[in-house]
C-alpha cells in the first residue's frame, strides 16, 4: 500500500516536531520556573490553545489516561507523569508510543504520528496536561477566551 502524500507530509512533521523537541531545555517538566509556561490562565479563563487541547485530550487521550488526565486502570494519570516528563520525552511518546514490560505487568501506549486529530494539536494538548499536572486548572471543560485567527488558519492549514 503506498502512503498518499498526506500521510508523508503528516509523518515528515511528526519527524520534524521530535527533532526540534531535541533543541528545548529539559528538566523536571520542559519548562522551567523561570520560563514562561505553555498556558495562560487570567481569573480563571484559559487561552485558546489551552482550550485546545483540553478538547483534543479528551477526544484521543481520556479513553486511557481517563478524564482530566487523572488515570485508569489502563494508563497512568498524566497530571503526575507530567511534573517530571521533559517536553522531549513527552513528544517521543505521543509520536511514536511506548511499551513497558516488567515481571508482574506491561503497557504499550500506542503512537500517535500520523494522527492528525492529535499531532496538529501536539502542544495544545501539552499545555492543557501542564496546567493539569501544575494544579493550576482544575476538573472539568474550562471557560475560555475566544479563538484568535492565527489559530483558525493553523487549524485549517493542518487539518486540510
Amino acid at each position: 500500500m503506498r502512503p498518499c502524500a498526506k500521510h508523508v507530509s503528516l509523518l515528515l512533521a511528526a519527524a520534524l516536531v521530535a527533532a526540534l523537541g531535541l533543541l528545548l531545555p529539559s528538566g523536571g517538566g520542559a519548562w522551567a520556573q523561570d520560563e514562561e509556561k505553555p498556558y495562560q490562565i487570567k481569573d480563571g479563563v484559559v487561552d485558546w490553545y489551552t482550550f485546545s487541547g483540553f478538547r483534543r485530550y479528551h477526544a484521543e487521550c481520556h479513553v486511557c489516561h481517563g478524564p482530566d488526565g487523572l488515570g485508569s486502570s489502563f494508563a497512568p494519570a498524566l497530571t503526575e507523569t507530567m511534573k517530571t516528563m521533559s517536553y522531549e520525552d513527552y513528544l517521543e511518546i505521543v509520536v511514536n508510543g511506548r511499551e513497558n514490560v516488567g515481571t508482574t505487568a506491561q503497557s504499550k501506549m500506542p503512537g500517535f504520528g500520523e494522527n492528525r486529530n492529535v499531532m496538529c494539536f501536539i502542544d495544545d494538548i501539552y499545555a492543557y496536561l501542564m496546567a493539569r499536572a501544575d494544579g493550576v486548572l482544575g476538573r472539568g471543560r474550562p471557560k475560555k477566551e475566544a479563538k484568535p485567527a492565527e489559530a483558525k488558519e493553523r487549524d485549517e492549514d493542518c487539518m486540510s
